[in-house]
């Protein structure tokens, strides 16, 4: 209840904001000067420039300033009591081309200025603040940024990030325990620990976080995420060698409410059952608004093989959180976002009974708070922009991992991350020979990690401090753009400041050509990881990673070439993408099984420095379609991950040099049809490749240590969505489908007490069907 108060003490708030403003919209003179009234007033309306239909909920805004607006239902809008002088507008929306107009306001005066914005069916114009931290769009930024959007959410019905991450190239969200369903997402091979993944452009998503995370964020509260494939640690820090997820929360742009259900049936008739309640309150003056989001998820255990064991966990969660704003001024913005997260997952068997009573039991209960405050100011000719920032996540987890009846097998872990930072960025007409901009910032990173098992020999308490600070700059015209910069951090597990280059060249001969260059280096310093705060039952024994004494800090090379294709032909659009990577890995991360303690309980692996390794490959991604008549995106990886000299990781069995769990090529295929304007189709799916992966036979007694190459599955769904509108502002959404059609489960799970939990490969979940329902006003 503490968590609804206090969202329900903000929304009231920011609806209470215009109340304390003067008619027009400047503060209460008591406390602050009036704003000067120019009457300098802006209307219009925007439509499709192909079919002149108008379109409502485009956004509008005055560059350089907080000012905008969105078009109503009818597709007009207005703006009031706007700066005297020359303005740029701009019209923006995903599916668009963005449109800018020049204009010239006078006081007294009202200006009409209309917009038609061509249809936009492969995002050529979509904003991203990833390639650089500053918004750029994707055409022009420096590197390949990937954008997975609501609507790919929506289309492919995912409830949370877990399901919604596998449809872009170099991209591989997996299970990797059959008891807990913990998952990771794999960029360009390598696993989950080499990416860095951010929320809002801060790194407040811990390792103790990546261990459940990703099916722990429902998609309700996510606008986009961007990806950038390859070294990022340049930019952002440690333990961004295989690539950066930046999940970008929605901000309020309009007033709206949805609620909405999908209720899926498992084979046995188990359910997984996701509920969400969204809402969008914005003041009349647009000077505050704020999102609100939850969610419910509610999902029954799945035993495949009939052994009385899941395969699958059981989840209880409920998500609450908001993202607000209050401008202050017309050149500067308060933001807030918060989000508290209540999960229970239990895997195992005898579910009825505590969970020292089962043969097997993993029970994890979560409470994570975790949000973040930004200020933004630039000055009137948006030549000088500054921000200031504060984020923080702390999660409590109260947990049981346990074999064989284990009275004592309970835990607590906390965690808590911290993240301050600022950042300036200038844009100059002319550096030397181009117009550039040059960006600059500071960031203090903390993280305190307490992890507490007596009964399995574990109190680990890990602290770690990273002051960092990155400078760059960006020659940039719409042909041709090269940036340089670099990243020094101070991490206090590590003796010495690590220093990260970056750099970046586009060459793009023309709009449909763009051709890019980059090199970045990056780091992972000798600390615990998300896979080991992660504990699992193998044989009935109980597997923990330890890291070897006078671990040394990992390193990384990258380097990436890619050349991104445009062309139209009439309204059908097409885009294609190749893009060759390249990591060199120096004192690679390695396991290696070391032992057991007196009764074979306890398993131990030890985190230990190998030779190196290399990672490469080439991603495919095409993009073809007709703007709100189909879409059409497929990708497809080709990929060798390989370590430079064999590692061992059992003394059964010789060293290897091929990386586990790095299948050599895989891919996906999302595809929506607007089959009328209220009839919707799609058609989504994964390939995964053969790959290597471990596996442990166990009878109680006797081990035997195996290396087994799986075979290839196909993941593939569909769903089918049609819209009632029930009066002008009032629709209701129906849509039902299938998930996994094939039903292409894994076919050799372990069976049994003895089971090895991490022995899991392929689909997630197996075929299901939903149904679902969208209420919208």
């Amino acid at each position: 209840m503490k968590t609804q108060h206090i969202v329900a003490a903000v929304a009231i708030t920011l609806l209470h904001l215009p109340s304390l403003a003067a008619a027009d919209g400047s503060p209460d003179h008591t406390s602050h000067p009036p704003k000067p009234v120019t009457d300098a007033n802006i209307t219009g309306h925007v439509r499709n420039a192909t079919t002149q239909e108008h379109l409502p909920y485009i956004s509008i805004t005055v560059k350089g300033t907080t000012l905008g607006t969105t078009t109503d239902a009818t597709g007009h809008y207005m703006l009031k009591n706007l700066p005297a002088g020359d303005l740029v507008l701009e019209a923006s929306m995903l599916g668009y081309k963005t449109e800018e107009k020049k204009v010239t306001t006078q006081a007294d005066k009202l200006l009409e200025v209309n917009f038609d914005l061509e249809e936009d069916a492969v995002a050529l114009d979509e904003v991203v603040v990833s390639a650089t931290r500053n918004e750029t769009s994707k055409k022009e930024a420096p590197i390949i940024v990937n954008v997975s959007s609501a609507k790919l959410f929506e289309g492919t019905s995912s409830a949370t990030l877990a399901e919604g991450m596998n449809f872009q190239p170099g991209l591989r969200v997996e299970n990797n325990c059959g008891n807990c369903g913990t998952t990771q997402l794999r960029i360009n091979g390598l696993e989950g620990q080499y990416s860095q993944i951010l929320i809002d452009s801060r790194p407040v998503f811990s390792s103790l976080a990546g261990v459940y995370g990703l099916e722990q964020l429902p998609v309700s509260m996510i606008e986009r995420v961007e990806v950038i494939r390859g070294g990022g640690s340049a930019l952002y820090g440690s333990s961004a060698i295989g690539g950066v997820m930046n999940i970008i929360t929605k901000e309020p742009l309009r007033n709206f409410a949805s609620l909405a259900n999908t209720t899926s049936v498992l084979p046995g008739g188990k359910t997984d059952i996701n509920t969400s309640l969204n809402a969008s309150l914005v003041s009349d003056d647009r000077k505050a608004g704020v999102y609100l989001f939850g969610m419910l998820k509610n999902r029954d255990w799945y035993d495949r093989n009939g052994d009385g064991f899941s395969d699958i966990p059981e989840i209880n969660a409920q998500t609450l959180g908001f993202r607000g704003y209050y401008r202050t001024g017309d050149r500067s913005r308060l933001s807030a976002e918060y989000h508290h997260i209540h999960e229970f997952r239990r895997g195992g068997n005898l579910f009825d009974r505590p969970p020292h009573e089962a043969d097997i039991a993993e029970q994890l209960d979560h409470e994570i708070d975790g949000g973040g405050l930004r200020f933004n100011t630039f000055s009137p000719n948006y030549k000088h922009r500054w921000e200031i920032f504060a984020s923080g996540q702390g999660i409590r987890r109260a947990s049981y991992y346990g074999a064989q009846k284990n009275p004592d097998a309970y835990g607590h872990t906390n965690d808590k991350t911290f993240a301050i930072g600022t950042q300036y960025t200038y844009t100059m007409d002319r550096l030397w020979f181009m117009p550039a901009e040059l960006t600059a910032g500071i960031e203090y990173n903390y993280n305190d990690l307490h992890d507490y098992y007596m009964s399995l020999d574990r109190d680990f308490t890990q602290q770690t401090h990273v002051t960092g600070g990155y400078l760059q700059n960006e020659w940039k015209t719409e042909k041709l753009s090269l940036l340089v910069g670099a990243r020094l951090d101070k991490h206090n597990l590590m003796e010495h400041v690590v220093l990260c280059p970056r750099a970046n060249i586009r060459y793009s001969p023309s709009e449909q050509v763009g051709l890019r260059v980059s090199y970045s280096s990056g780091y992972r310093a000798p600390q615990a990881y998300n896979e080991d705060l992660h504990i699992e039952a193998v044989g009935g024994a109980l597997a923990l990673i330890r890291l070897a004494k006078g671990l040394k800090p990992e390193y990384s090379h990258s380097v990436s070439a890619s050349a991104d294709l445009y062309h139209s032909f009439g309204r059908l659009q097409a885009n294609l993408l190749v893009e060759g990577f390249y990591t060199m890995l120096n004192n690679v991360f390695t396991l290696m099984r070391i032992g057991e303690n007196e009764d074979g309980s306890i398993v131990y692996w030890e985190r230990r420095n190998g030779s190196g390794a290399t990672v490469a490959g080439v991603n495919f991604e095409g993009k073809i379609g007709i703007p709100h008549r189909f879409e059409l995106q497929l990708g497809y990886t080709l990929q060798s991950s390989r370590y430079d000299t064999p590692e061992r990781w059992s003394d059964q069995l010789a060293p290897q040099r091929k990386m586990f769990r790095a299948p050599d090529h895989y891919g996906y295929l999302t595809s929506l049809f607007d089959i009328t304007p209220r009839f919707k189709a799609s058609l989504f799916g994964t390939y995964t490749g053969s790959m290597l992966v471990k596996h442990i036979l166990s009878d109680g007694t006797n081990e035997t240590d195996l290396e087994q190459n799986t075979p290839s599955f196909w993941d593939m769904g569909i769903k089918l969505a049609y819209t009632f509108r029930i009066g002008k502002a009032v629709n209701l959404e129906v849509n039902t489908g299938v998930k996994n059609i094939f039903d292409a489960y894994q076919k050799d799970l372990d069976y049994g007490a003895f089971k090895d939990a991490d022995y899991v490969y392929g689909p997630s979940l197996p075929r299901m069907y939903f149904v679902g329902i969208k209420f919208s006003i």
